[in-house]
């Protein structure tokens, strides 16, 4: 069965779909911090590439950059496998509990800038070879129990500027070179900080004050510092007045950090600034994350004026156009506008980042309302997932065919069809592929989307078309009739059947509808109705694209108009299928054992 199985996925999925060298290495260091069960609970490998994954940033190309895994209270230890991550440029466990010993085999991560592994339960020496990391700027080690020197080759690195090694067991005397970083701090320790270089383990703070020359010379600078802004004040309103009292229309703006509220002139789109989101979130904090998917962060947010916000980070954003070029693709979003679509309220650039900023929704996800609810939460009834299922076909046709151009989603499915206060669906992260891949043509380097959700002509070429979204929307509904993930492993335990797709095709061939539908419902559901749902969810899955409906298609059909139509041809063209099937079979006389099952040939059909 392992062997069928393996065969199936390698003929469904790519290989190159599989997280890679880079998904090994995060896989292993999970396992070895001994995340618990509800931490980086998507750290798996049903996902197209470790990019999707919370706490992890990748570069446009798909290779990681940055694992950020502060305050998560783990229990064991660093892995050495983490050294395949050749790109990553910082890695963070702040305060996370780790314990054991420092990989030597970090000295193998050249890309590395950045190293923070402060306030945990490290032991041992540091590492000779973190002397390797020739673009280390900052080397973080405080508060730990780590013993030994401070390593000469760490005095090489030409472009460490900030050592902490403070709140240690170290000793020994601190390379010469080690006094002249921008910051340090040694102190804590059993070193030898003063013997032969007259220095100190820490460089001494401000508080001893500044000598009577120096206070002078700063009230001076003081005075005339604000003198010299009181004479351009008074000039700048004495301007202002003449320029007013000639008829003139002026507009002055004063740019001050963090004050800035410009609109820019497409729409009631809004210009936010850097600080004003940053306050928002509270500096982007860990505990305001509502998801993470692969085109970066969310955040929850709180505007100045109450205002409940939602805000993305782009993690891969590039543009030939800078500003210029990111602006124009907003705009093509935000003219995007109906009432199961997620409004966007404006944007915020700076020179190393793009974010996105929409209304808080306060149901959250589809997927959060399925699978995530605890006990006392409203659980989504049968009429609710009716309604979601059309709002979201609606949403879905306005984009393929009301708007020029027309925008692909690319990555439809439950956790990305939210749900405002009326429970009513609204598509979001449309247009981020566009966005993000404004100089690709629909030809992409890479896939986008999540394992199980992701059609297979756009697996085996790259190519995405609206047929594509069809493809996704039609697992989506599946999803919102069984309550179960689009891929779950935990069914080996009784079928082989681990794409929720196959699951329901056996199912509904076996006509066991009631085994389909989601539990929690118990029996407050409409079986016509379900049956419905899963027929039009399976012709949205057909393999091949030129099979499945157009959106609009969709939306009638879920109205009652065309269905009994379609799926009479699609029953028919079944049929044909297996057919041809047991033909083959009779031909090779292949046995029951043989790993080339009716599974198989159906995953393989048509692509």
């Amino acid at each position: 069965m392992d062997l069928a199985l393996a065969l199936i996925f390698l003929v469904f999925f790519p290989v190159s779909v599989f997280p890679d060298a880079q998904g090994d290495a995060l896989i292993a260091l999970k396992t070895s911090l001994k995340a618990s069960e509800t931490q980086l609970t998507d750290w798996n490998p049903n996902q197209v590439n470790p990019c999707t994954w919370s706490n992890v940033i990748c570069d446009p190309s798909a290779r990681v950059t940055s694992v950020s895994l502060s305050s998560m209270n783990f229990t064991g230890s660093l892995t050495p496998k983490i050294a395949a991550l050749q790109n990553l440029t910082i890695f963070t466990l702040q305060g996370s509990f780790a314990s054991g010993v420092i990989p030597k085999e970090f000295g193998n991560l050249s890309s590395l800038t950045n190293l923070n592994l402060e306030n945990n339960h490290f032991y041992g020496e540091i590492p000779s070879s973190l002397g390797n990391l020739k673009k280390l700027q900052f080397l973080i080690l405080s508060q730990n129990n780590l013993t030994g020197s401070v390593p000469e080759s760490l005095a090489t690195l030409p472009n460490l500027i900030n050592l902490q090694v403070d709140s240690n067991n170290l000793s020994g005397q601190v390379p010469a070179h080690l006094f002249q970083l921008s910051q340090y701090n040694y102190s804590g320790n059993h070193l030898n900080c003063g013997v032969n270089y007259a220095q100190q383990c820490e460089p001494p703070d401000d508080d001893s004050g500044p000598s009577e020359k120096s206070k002078v010379g700063l009230i001076l600078g003081v005075i005339g510092g604000f003198f010299v802004f009181f004479i351009f004040g008074a000039s700048l309103i004495v301007w202002l007045s003449k320029g007013k009292h000639r008829g003139y229309k002026r507009e002055v703006f004063v740019d001050v950090a963090g004050e800035v509220d410009r609109r820019i002139a497409f729409g009631q789109l809004r210009r936010f600034s850097w600080r004003e989101l940053q306050l928002a979130t509270d500096s982007f904090s860990e505990k305001n994350v509502l998801g993470q998917g692969g085109f970066g962060k969310v955040y929850k947010g709180v505007l100045s004026d109450n205002t409940k916000i939602a805000v993305k980070r782009l993690t891969d954003y590039e543009s030939p156009g800078g500003d210029a070029a990111f602006q124009r693709e907003v705009e093509m979003i935000s003219v995007a506008v109906h009432k199961n679509l997620l409004r966007l309220i404006g944007f915020c650039t700076t020179p190393t980042e793009r974010l996105l900023v929409y209304p808080f929704m306060q149901n959250l996800s589809v997927a959060h309302c399925l699978r995530e609810i605890k006990p006392g939460d409203k659980i989504l009834d049968w009429p609710t997932r009716k309604k979601v299922a059309l709002g979201t076909a609606r949403g879905l046709e306005y984009l393929h065919e009301h708007c020029n151009p027309k925008i692909i989603h690319r990555d439809v499915k439950a956790a990305n069809v939210l749900l405002d206060e009326d429970f009513e669906a609204v598509v979001g992260d449309f247009g981020l592929a566009k966005l993000v891949d404004v100089r690709k043509t629909n030809v992409t380097t890479q896939v986008r989307g999540t394992m199980g959700h992701i059609a297979p002509e756009y697996l085996s070429t790259g190519k995405s078309s609206e047929r594509t979204d069809v493809f996704g929307y039609g697992i989506m509904l599946l999803e919102l009739v069984t309550g179960q993930r689009a891929i779950d492993f935990s069914r080996l335990e009784e079928e082989d059947d681990v794409l929720l797709l196959d699951h329901v095709k056996k199912l509904e061939r076996e006509k066991r509808l009631a085994d389909i539908v989601d539990g929690n419902l118990h029996t407050n559901y409409n079986m016509e109705e379900v049956e419905m749902m899963i027929q039009v969810a399976l012709l949205c899955t057909q393999a091949s694209p030129e099979d499945r409906p157009a959106m609009s298609e969709v939306v009638r059909m879920l109205e009652g108009e065309g269905l009994a139509e379609r799926w009479e041809e699609w029953q028919s063209v079944e049929v044909t299928r297996r057919q041809e099937y047991e033909r083959l079979q009779r031909r090779f006389d292949w046995g029951e054992d043989s790993v080339y099952n009716q599974e198989a040939i159906e995953l393989s059909g048509g692509r």
